[in-house]
């Protein structure tokens, strides 16, 4: 039995925890630097980053998974999204359903904020996901790449003469 509830500022060292291990299992704990200050500041009500977090919890109050999202925006629907940024179940917790009680929280909040469209990445070699989102009805958007500038890369930008872009 797991329970869904809605991640709190108290929470940041929890999530800390379970985002090192998405890390880990996506190999990607060279790019995992998750701070409980920032957690704890980005999940306050007052913070500008609309970060909201699911937590999935044992009957004894084990963290077992999260899912963490923000609201996006369509231009060509002029409507509100969720986009989930990430959800995750501990490996040993995988096949229990608790995977989609996630899914279907964050659908929950979607449909009840009026939001139009849910979307969120996911690694091409992650088959066992894709085959998940797949089976409940997600689509994936082959015509779309993913664009990133990292934080080096937006200060040169913010700083570049306009006059230099071509």
């Amino acid at each position: 039995m797991v329970t869904i509830r809605n991640a709190t500022p108290d929470d940041a060292e929890i999530l800390q925890d379970l985002i090192l291990e998405l890390a880990a299992y996506e190999r990607l704990m060279d790019e995992a630097e998750p701070s409980v200050h920032l957690l704890r500041e980005h999940l306050s009500e007052e913070a500008l980053t609309g970060c909201e977090a699911l937590l999935a919890e044992t009957e004894s109050g084990t963290a077992v998974g999260f899912a963490l999202f923000f609201h996006n925006y369509s231009t060509f629907l002029t409507n509100a999204g969720l986009y989930v940024e990430d959800l995750f179940v501990k490996s040993t917790y995988r096949g229990e359903g608790i995977g989609f009680a996630l899914l279907q929280r964050c659908a929950e909040i979607a449909e009840a904020r009026g939001c139009r469209r849910m979307e969120w990445a996911v690694l091409d070699w992650n088959t066992d996901a894709i085959d998940f989102y797949e089976e409940v009805g997600a689509e994936p958007m082959d015509d779309w790449t993913t664009m990133r500038m990292d934080e080096a890369v937006i200060e040169e930008v913010a700083a570049a003469d306009s006059t230099e872009v071509s």
